[in-house]
């Protein structure tokens, strides 16, 4: 089996790496924050000081950390990949970043002759842990091929989206489509609790008919249990919605609602609120409604 480096251990990166060392990957790992390595290195993966020993120790190095800054000082940065890798091996991004981003650290690796693929996933935390994400993939065909079984250890859906780039760009359309729904649903249980409706009921009559969403299965219900833990934290949220604005303003494309729901964020910018569950944007809603959409007591 190829040897995997796997840098961020966060929330999703975690469970990944896991995943891989469960499928008998030969694993190297490595966090900012180096408590986070122990329960991978109880798992049997050896620990990195910085991302050039990983990439020294590894012939598939992945990377999924915060933004487009920490991706280029893991991989381009003075101790990143690119300083301990060799021809011959790929690095796979699975952060969420600027499809840019991607094409410019690509250009980069290239001149070492080292592939990269950029593969954004989506699933939030429960799809981390088992092993069910989706995963789209941007980058040469023949480079994705050698790399599917290390991308079936940690995901279902497994596409390969196109050219270096595609990836982002088709996480960026689904970040767009998850933020609308979560704005819909939020909607639907503000008027639901203005009406004086029983919000349980509420899902149980709708969650079966046209309304029906992975939202609306998963989040709603954490929104009237008051349960604003992280499975994407609104920090990320943010990130990833100023992305979207951002490439869509570089392609000359008006996304209102996007917008709207970027600005609603904007509400909780403060940083008591950057590490809790993005389903918290109900909580913008609520203001605005004067009444808490929660279970009925």
């Amino acid at each position: 089996m190829e040897k995997v480096g796997f840098i961020g251990l966060g929330i999703m990166g975690k469970p990944m790496a896991l995943n891989l060392r469960q499928a008998g990957f030969p694993l190297t790992v490595y966090n900012r924050t180096p408590g986070k390595t122990k329960e991978l290195e109880a798992a049997g993966a050896q620990v990195a000081s910085s991302p050039a020993e990983v990439a020294a120790a590894s012939d598939i190095i992945i990377t999924i950390v915060g933004d487009a800054p920490d991706v280029k000082e893991v991989i381009i940065g003075s101790q990143g990949v690119i300083q301990g890798c060799r021809p011959g091996q790929v690095v796979i991004d699975m952060s969420t970043i600027p499809p840019h981003t991607v094409r410019e650290v690509a250009a980069a690796l290239a001149a070492k002759k080292v592939d990269m693929l950029d593969a954004p996933v989506s699933g939030g935390e429960g799809g981390a842990i088992a092993g069910t994400l989706s995963i789209m993939v941007g980058g040469k065909a023949p480079v994705f091929e050698r790399c599917l079984p290390v991308f079936r250890a940690m995901g279902k859906n497994i596409v390969h989206v196109g050219d270096i780039g595609a990836g982002q760009g088709t996480k960026l359309c689904n970040q767009v489509i998850c933020a609308l729904t979560l704005l819909a649903a939020c909607e639907g249980l503000i008027l639901a609790a203005k009406a004086g409706l029983d919000p349980e009921k509420v899902l149980e009559a709708i969650g079966g008919g046209a309304a029906q969403s992975w939202t609306l299965s998963n989040q709603a219900p954490k929104i009237i249990n008051g349960d604003f833990s992280p499975g994407f934290m609104v920090k990320h949220q943010r990130k990833d919605l100023r992305a979207v604005l951002e490439t869509a303003a570089q392609l000359g494309v008006s996304l209102p609602g996007t917008g709207l729901v970027y600005q609603l964020y904007n509400t909780l910018a403060d940083e008591q609120y950057q590490e809790i569950g993005n389903q918290s944007l109900i909580w913008a809603l609520e203001r605005l409604a004067g009444v808490e959409a929660r279970r009925v007591k």
